[in-house]
């Protein structure tokens, strides 16, 4: 039986880094879950490879048809943007292991919809000062940059990811993501040996 390994953690604390990276692990062979959202898509992005992008028309029919798994959404400084987990046919637990990166509500809805046994939660940290300077740097590449968003997502974390939620959501094992590689190793250990659990 599968598991879906399920990536979190503060924006700008190098989660896209590891996933790619444990995506690519050919040991560990963990599938890919498209999210979707209603987010304009970024500069580099590309449909159906970080995000199927859709509008709230196209999400609230989803969720009308029964194949929202969990859904947030965020007030941003554009307007509503949800970011939401469908079984859209292209999970199945009973086959294969998966990876996913959200947050810590998505995690706890995703166990809800799955069972605590099926989810295995790899909270990454990092130092907030080194967050800051990453997601300035990431937003200054981009045509149009939004600083406002970035400041919002920025501060909304210190409540998001509170030690009080994080002890709610059972999780008791992180990963300080200071220097890629040796996080890396930790995380692909803890995982081999979660995947090697009797379900």
């Amino acid at each position: 039986m599968g598991k879906m390994i399920y990536l979190m953690g503060k924006s700008a604390s190098g989660k896209n880094a590891v996933y790619t990276h444990l995506l690519e692990n050919k040991v560990l062979n963990l599938k890919k879950v498209v999210p979707y959202t209603t987010r304009p898509i970024r500069a580099g992005e590309i449909e159906g490879t970080e995000y199927h992008f859709t509008d709230e028309e196209g999400y609230r029919k989803l969720e009308d048809a029964g194949m929202v798994i969990e859904a947030r959404v965020y007030h941003t400084y554009y307007g509503p943007w949800y970011y939401f987990m469908v079984d859209d046919g292209n999970i199945d637990l009973s086959r294969e292991n998966y990876l996913v990166i959200g947050t810590l509500e998505s995690y706890q809805k995703t166990v809800g919809y799955f069972g605590r046994d099926k989810v295995v939660p790899v909270l990454l940290e990092l130092d907030d000062g080194v967050r800051l300077k990453r997601a300035l740097e990431r937003e200054m590449k981009e045509d149009v940059p939004g600083y406002e968003e970035m400041c919002r997502r920025f501060l909304a974390d210190s409540v998001d990811f509170s030690e009080e939620k994080i002890r709610e959501a059972g999780i008791d094992r992180r990963f300080f993501n200071n220097e890629l590689g040796v996080c890396l190793d930790e995380i692909e250990k803890y995982i081999t040996s979660r995947l090697c659990e009797e379900n």
